[in-house]
């Protein structure tokens, strides 16, 4: 196969067969019968359920177009003179049905493209009891990534190609196949694949056998799946390699555009060990027998990658470990989203939630599972900091009036789509680490592992969840898990005057609640399972509930409350106790720096405390401080020149404390990689180099100048953070120079960075020049609307602007599942009032009011960045005179 040009026009002949089925599929031993929640909400009728799908479809690749027909294997559950099910972006051609043993009946289907049904009709009401349904019908194929999609790339010899995927969460099967498109419609599929025969064809399940048709076609015939909800099929079809490896009785492999196998060996390193992992942490093995991991070119602004059950899809620059271009972070984050995926396997795809409401059951689990693997293969990579920052980005987003609890209200399609956001994922994480920490871990790993046996080849709620680990033994869990993952909020705690005596400190807590833009409504109540030690002193844990309660702890050095950062809250400190938390700030432990730092400067943000004490804590982060803890000051001080822009003398006077601060740091790491260096170090020099780049430092701005004399020499895993630097102080010859980088790129990976760094510039007319070039052929379509996203850090009136003004040619380039965020995040960065009254006007005229929740949270944090910032200028500029610059 090596050279073969891999054409369109090979893969118009792709084409799925259906299996001939039985009109009852066979069980598969030690499945449950299919069964489905009757009390969960569905958008469907609940008069028949799905028990088999036989699918044949034929695509025209070219044209961007596919047909297809499929069997259905059904139980009618009460009389009814129609079915109803999902399509989208298809029309059906012929339909019919009959039952076990009787003669097939015609129908007519009428399509509601709003509501993404089908109604079907056959003339006379259908008893209760077995049916097969037979459809015909004609769909698309996509350039972005929902539904049925194309992507294309390289082949090694330079020449074009075409590779199929699909991607179905949350509700675009119904574009590949007419079906019960609902996670609590679990069925079996059988897939055939007609293809080229020189193609490779990946399906959830092993091929069972493969068949020469002649004229260049193969027939791959795929195992039956297990019960599976419907987003989790998957079907890929392009000019791929291979490698594998076996753990026990699972073939383990990553499939990729064929000439990056090596690429990929990273992956699938990792992928055996947290298989392996995996199999004695939830105590139920992996039931397929196989899983692997397909890469496929370009990017997109939904998702990363997708848990397909056995067939998990993942974007190259996510997957791939390229030397050209990968960061040592991005070769961590390798072992993270596979980590992430697999777990999937069985919270989500093995044991699926019923609704999209407990969507969280699958993202948040599958966020703690990555964070907890990482730390136990690479403790030396931070993971236990990285899971604190992820509790941030929660909290910040659960502070405001817009936010939503973990289990929500989902009743549309588009709620579905937003329901992917932060508080599904980090607040997730968040809450089931610090529910971890109550049960203790043997009891919680214990109830995840009844839990899953329990419920295998099923669907569930949250509380299935919460009952199995308070059996295994964590008594009083579920009034604590109800109180964070049913309302929405953040608890904050109120420090009291602390006593010490007979060698313990005793203190008075209270909670309220912690808001950016609500301080003065009714605060909610929780169950605050809070961790408190003075330094040096063994931790203890008090459930603070009804709004009060007190804590002994032993020692009487500084106390510290949320020790460890496992509590999901803020703590307000007496003036004196952060006072002699600054003090020792240097003996506390990395996770408890960066959560204290944190903590105390969002509080500072919001008016709980001055911005002084906030500030205080920033300037004790030392100077030989954990790499994570350098970079959330790092941040920090960066966010503090973004404060001031329009103000050159301020901006000028904290971009040389921070080269004072900082400087050093890179200046000791230096700027290239050394061998044997500590994982932390190298994660560490590309962030100084990008905030130091961004904030002018003229060392750094000289060096990326020097390195791109020969970007060819520039270190893969520094190449994207010296060229964002080059990038962002650019003038039209050097944009002209990365231009030509972008065009010429060969990888996949490379050719998405360097369209994405043609953005970044701060010069608005090279700005418009990339927007101008984003809706272009050139970039391709899953990259243009990256381009438009960079602009819109530096210039985000301008992007937003631009899109307005080409919604249509912009939306095409953009995935349909993430299109209002896309427009919600264009604007996050501005500085103009006027974005809001454009966001708003833009939401009123396209988007129901039902599903604002995205643009709504960017309005909301602009008001509150616009109302508070006079405040925080005037108290920085305050400290900054107090304390001489360095």
């Amino acid at each position: 196969m090596q050279g073969r040009t891999v054409t369109a026009a090979l893969l118009s002949a792709t084409m799925l067969v259906a299996v001939p089925s039985m009109a009852q599929a066979p069980q598969t031993a030690g499945q449950p019968a299919q069964d489905t929640i009757d009390s969960a909400f569905t958008q469907l009728p609940r008069t028949a359920v799905p028990r088999h799908y036989a699918i044949e479809i034929t695509s025209d690749a070219p044209n961007l177009r596919f047909s297809g027909k499929v069997s259905i294997d059904l139980d009618v559950v009460q009389p009814t003179d129609r079915l109803v099910l999902n399509v989208k972006d298809m029309t059906l051609g012929s339909v019919s049905i009959r039952p076990a043993n009787g003669a097939p009946r015609s129908g007519t289907a009428t399509v509601d493209a709003e509501a993404e049904t089908a109604t079907l009709a056959f003339g006379t009401p259908l008893s209760p009891g077995r049916y097969r349904l037979d459809i015909a019908y004609k769909g698309v194929i996509h350039q972005q990534a929902n539904g049925f999609f194309a992507l294309d790339s390289k082949a090694p010899d330079g020449s074009p190609r075409r590779s199929l995927f699909t991607q179905f969460e949350a509700a675009d099967a119904r574009a590949f196949v007419p079906s019960w498109d609902e996670p609590d419609y679990k069925a079996r599929w059988d897939l055939s694949v007609v293809a080229p025969a020189e193609l490779m064809v990946i399906g959830n399940m092993p091929a069972a056998k493969t068949e020469a048709l002649g004229n260049g076609l193969k027939r791959v015939t795929f195992q039956q799946t297990p019960l599976m909800s419907s987003y989790l099929l998957f079907l890929g079809v392009g000019d791929f390699g291979r490698i594998k490896t076996m753990v026990g009785n699972t073939e383990v492999a990553i499939t990729m555009g064929r000439g990056n196998e090596a690429k990929a060996r990273t992956a699938l390193d990792a992928e055996a060990q947290v298989l392996t992992y995996y199999n004695q942490y939830f105590g139920t093995p992996y039931p397929l027998p196989k899983l692997e991991n397909v890469a496929g070119p370009g990017q997109s602004q939904f998702f990363s990658a997708m848990e397909n059950w056995g067939a998990i899809f993942t974007f190259e620059r996510v997957l791939l470990d390229d030397p050209a271009i990968t960061t040592d972070a991005e070769r961590q984050a390798i072992f993270g989203v596979q980590a992430h995926e697999m777990a999937h396997q069985w919270f989500g795809d093995l044991v699926t939630m019923a609704w999209w409401d407990d969507l969280w059951l699958n993202e948040g689990f599958a966020s703690w599972m990555a964070s907890k693997t990482t730390q136990h293969f690479h403790p030396d990579w931070g993971a236990d900091v990285d899971q604190v920052e992820s509790r941030e980005g929660a909290l910040g987003i659960d502070a405001y009036a817009t936010t939503h609890p973990i289990v929500q209200t989902v009743r549309t399609v588009e709620q579905a789509n937003q329901a992917f956001d932060t508080i599904t994922y980090s607040k997730g994480e968040s809450v089931l680490t610090m529910l971890e920490g109550f049960a203790g871990a043997d009891v919680w790993q214990k109830g995840i592992q009844a839990y899953i046996a329990a419920h295998k080849y099923r669907n569930t709620r949250t509380d299935d969840l919460w009952h199995a680990v308070e059996a295994a033994g964590a008594k009083g869990i579920t009034q604590i898990a109800h109180d964070f993952t049913l309302q929405p909020g953040v608890p904050l705690i109120r420090v009291g005057a602390a006593t010490c005596a007979g060698a313990s400190t005793q203190v008075a807590l209270t909670q309220a609640q912690f808001s950016a833009d609500k301080p003065d409504s009714k605060p909610l109540g929780w169950h605050v399972p809070v961790r408190a030690q003075t330094l040096g002193g063994a931790a203890a844990t008090s459930i603070i509930a009804n709004g009060s309660g007190t804590t002994t702890v032993a020692g009487c050095a500084p106390l510290l409350i949320n020790a460890g950062q496992t509590g999901y809250y803020r703590t307000l400190y007496q003036p004196d106790q952060i006072a002699a938390l600054t003090k020792a700030y240097a003996k506390l432990g990395p996770v408890d720096q960066y959560g204290l730092l944190a903590d105390n400067l969002a509080l500072a943000r919001a008016d709980y405390q001055p911005m002084a004490v906030g500030l205080d804590l920033l300037a004790a982060v030392p100077a030989g401080a954990q790499a994570k803890v350098t970079t959330l000051a790092l941040e920090e001080w960066e966010a503090l020149y973004e404060l001031f822009d329009g103000d050159a003398a301020s901006q000028a006077r904290i971009a040389s404390d921070m080269s004072a601060r900082f400087g050093p740091v890179l200046q000791r790491l230096g700027t290239a990689p050394r061998k044997g260096e500590p994982a932390l170090d190298a994660t560490l020099r590309p962030e100084l180099i990008r905030v130091l780049g961004r904030t002018g430092d003229p060392t750094v701005v000289a060096e990326a100048r020097r390195q791109f004399q020969n970007p060819d020499a520039i270190p893969g895993s520094l190449k994207s953070a010296w060229l964002r630097v080059v990038a962002q102080n650019a003038d039209a010859a050097t944009w002209d120079k990365l231009h030509a980088l972008a065009r010429s790129a060969g990888g996949a990976v490379e050719r998405s960075t360097y369209y994405g760094l043609l953005g970044r510039t701060r010069d608005a007319a090279l700005a418009q020049r990339a927007l101008d070039l984003s809706i272009t052929d050139e970039p391709g379509p899953t990259i243009s609307s990256a381009i438009i996203g960079a602009v819109a850090v530096e210039h985000s009136e301008l992007a937003l602007d631009f899109v307005l003004a080409h919604l249509d040619r912009v939306r095409a380039l953009t995935d349909t599942s993430g299109w209002s965020r896309f427009i919600a995040r264009l604007g996050t960065e501005s500085r103009q009032p006027s974005t809001i009254d454009k966001l708003d006007a833009y939401a009123d005229a396209h988007v129901a009011a039902s599903d604002r929740k995205p643009i709504d949270q960017t309005i909301a944090l602009l008001r509150t960045r616009f109302a508070r910032e006079p405040r925080l200028q005037s108290q920085t500029r305050a400290w900054l005179a107090a304390h001489p610059a360095r």
